[in-house]
């Protein structure tokens, strides 16, 4: 049997957020604190036990909890806020509870009344669920090869996942595995089970402190109780492929709101005018100028449409149908196109407009780009573009599945 990684893992004692308007305060506040060691964090790779306590425990991993499970239940709007805030502080932080809100929406879809209550709770308390979904080795990223199957009264899953972002420091994994009639079943298996072997073996360019490593399912036992059939979120329509394309383009949105950040504190004390410009500063370059002023308004313009496909995932979510959900996937998608390429544009702007100095290693600005770089691979934008002139010029709906 293979040994997980060590990671310490500590009893939750999260605060419960009560309403919108406290989540936002909330979210500044851990932005604030997030942000003083965001650098090193990257050189380093490593992420403080207390740092991911502090985050958790404030009560914004349990926002999305429906208010008769006690939570917030705030809205796809506001939550896109909470991520891109915390994301524009450090973006690697900002993407490992990603996958635990859609995890909530995958319990609050298919889960049984007693299951709900029994995992919101958890949420609440502030347990830290982290994704085992994706699989390194098929031919696209729905070839899953992990198998689960009935075991006495429970089930037993083998398997291999990839980009298991946030297992390192999961109190539970959900693992999604194809059962006898190759449909999709999520199984919710506590830290600690034999079986559950987490590897700690993420080495990107960027998003270095997502631990979006390797996780091995060796028959692994779960109960029917931790078991959600998760392929029926897509047999009929439902807001889960476009809440988790919103909650990605949330993440792209913060990052670049840290490199402009950036951009504009370096521009303003450390870079040079060029020669031409006949001015004393860089700030008033007036090519700088322009130049920051046209990654302002594509930024805000950015997350205009992100707070829009916000409130029309908010529209669709009383009764989802096939239209409502097709407008939300479009809304989501023209948002996640601007969230991508800004983010892009404005982490590589941040050298042009600093000059030499700013790729010097002490600022680590390059992180932006590398982050940038990496995220906006969730998921390609060209399809973005085709899903959306598709719409338009045939009237075709956005396919349903979790990358739309």
């Amino acid at each position: 049997m293979s040994e997980s990684a060590v990671y310490p893992i500590n009893p939750p004692a999260a605060h419960r957020i009560a309403s919108e308007a406290e989540a936002l305060r909330v979210a500044e506040h851990v932005a604030t604190i997030l942000l003083e060691q965001d650098a090193e964090r990257d050189r380093t790779r490593q992420v403080p036990a207390d740092i991911v306590d502090l985050f958790s425990n404030s009560g914004l991993w349990g926002i999305t909890v429906p208010r008769e499970f006690g939570g917030a239940q705030v809205s796809s709007a506001v939550l896109a806020q909470v991520i891109a805030i915390i994301s524009a502080a450090d973006p690697s932080l900002g993407q490992i509870p990603q996958n635990h809100y859609c995890l909530l929406e995958d319990i609050r879809l298919q889960g049984t009344p007693e299951q709900q209550a029994h995992f919101f709770e958890l949420a609440l308390q502030g347990h830290r669920f982290a994704n085992a979904l994706s699989e390194t080795g098929g031919k696209n990223v729905q070839d899953i090869q992990a198998t689960i199957r009935r075991y006495g009264d429970g089930h037993v899953i083998n398997g291999r996942k990839g980009y298991c972002t946030g297992s390192l420091y999961a109190h539970w994994l959900a693992v999604l595995a194809l059962d006898e009639e190759q449909k999709g079943q999520l199984a919710f298996v506590q830290r600690g089970t034999q079986g559950l072997v987490i590897v700690d073996d993420w080495d990107s360019i960027g998003q270095r402190t997502t631990s979006s490593g390797t996780v091995l399912a060796e028959d692994l036992h779960v109960s029917a109780f931790n078991l959600f059939p998760t392929y029926r979120s897509y047999e009929s329509p439902t807001l889960a492929g476009p809440f988790a394309q919103l909650t990605t383009a949330a993440i792209d949105a913060g990052i670049a709101r840290a490199a402009l950040r950036d951009t504009i504190a370096f521009v303003r004390q450390f870079a040079r005018p060029w020669i031409d410009a006949g001015v004393e500063r860089a700030s008033e370059d007036p090519l700088t100028i322009i130049q920051v002023g046209g990654l302002d308004i594509r930024l805000e313009a950015a997350e205009a449409l992100l707070e829009r496909a916000g409130r029309a995932l908010d529209a669709a979510r009383p009764a989802p149908d096939e239209d409502n959900v097709a407008l939300a996937s479009l809304a989501v998608a023209r948002a996640k196109v601007l969230t991508t390429e800004i983010a892009i544009e404005a982490s590589n702007k941040l050298f042009e407009l600093g000059g030499t100095r700013s790729t010097l290693k002490k600022h680590n600005f390059d992180r932006h780009w590398r982050n940038a770089r990496v995220h906006t691979l969730h998921d390609p934008v060209r399809w973005k573009y085709h899903v959306v002139g598709n719409w338009l010029l045939n009237g075709v709906k956005p396919p349903r599945h979790d990358w739309s």
